[in-house]
């Protein structure tokens, strides 16, 4: 791998909010030769793309860099190269005629200052897009607000019950806020992985630091492992179901498959004994 040192790397400094692991920079592997996409984290990796590294401009992992992506550039991190990239693209079946990015540039200190000031005003036009909204009667809810890295472009990050019409409110922003406009739909869980928080465990949520597969979660989870169903204390900040009932969910199926599956009712001289509670550490059924 190419990193700015010989040691293991996180783009950040430190491994969470989505940072990317270099685990093979110890291991001596050299960049696959003639391959020239890396992996590109921008806003902390709220968004991630493969693009090309030209070798002339010898960027590596850690490095800012400019990439244009089509609308005009994006300022971001590179935040893996060579082999990993290649594993990457293979676990996501990126297509093979797919089209990806450049880099322009390394990035210098007026790209960096333009990407301060481009985050500094997202909060300010993420409140004001919401006011727009409000007047304009539409049934939807602005999450979250993401400046491309020149400032010609905002994406709008929203949640919807149903189908939106939202062409005038495109106008609106354009209008507003001098840039193009770019509307993506999030479900509650994608909503709750862009805005952060903190969880009943009283640690940051999963799915705002490392959890990039969110997978729905059923009330089975919950049964499976003798959980009382409160729906308030088993729901995370997005309202829907806890991530992490699903961490140990199918160490608990495995174990559950040790017991007899029809012993619910057992007849004894006293009567009918029910099943009340199964304890699978102590592999003891309770009547």
């Amino acid at each position: 791998m190419n990193t700015k040192d010989n040691s293991s790397y996180c783009a950040s400094g430190g491994c969470n909010k989505k940072d990317t692991f270099d685990w093979m920079s110890k291991m001596g592997i050299s960049d696959v030769d003639g391959f020239d996409l890396v992996e590109v984290s921008f806003k902390q990796g709220v968004h991630k793309e493969f693009v090309h590294n030209p070798a002339y401009l010898q960027a590596v992992t850690g490095d800012m860099v400019v990439v244009d992506v089509g609308s005009g550039y994006d300022i971001g991190q590179i935040t893996l190269s060579g082999e990993l990239v290649k594993l990457q693209i293979h676990k996501k079946r990126v297509k093979n005629n797919t089209e990806f990015g450049k880099i322009i540039r390394l990035a210098d200190k007026t790209d960096l200052s333009k990407l301060d000031h481009a985050r500094s005003i997202e909060i300010q036009t993420m409140i004001r897009a919401r006011a727009i909204v409000n007047s304009l009667g539409l049934e939807m809810k602005i999450g979250d607000v993401r400046y491309q890295g020149d400032l010609r472009q905002a994406t709008f990050y929203y949640i919807a019950n149903g189908r939106v019409d939202f062409r005038e409110l495109i106008k609106v922003y354009a209008r507003e806020f001098k840039i193009r406009v770019k509307m993506r739909q999030v479900g509650a869980r994608q909503e709750s992985a862009l805005i952060g928080g903190l969880g009943s465990c009283g640690r940051e949520l999963c799915c705002s630091t490392w959890l990039t597969d969110l997978k729905s979660v059923s009330t089975a989870a919950a049964r499976y492992q003798n959980l009382s169903f409160n729906q308030a204390k088993l729901s995370g900040q997005c309202g829907r179901l806890k991530c992490c009932l699903n961490f140990e969910l199918d160490y608990y199926v495995e174990a559950l498959r040790e017991f007899p599956k029809n012993a619910r009712k057992l007849k004894t001289a006293s009567g009918i004994a029910k099943l009340v509670k199964t304890d699978i550490f102590r592999k003891l059924m309770f009547y």
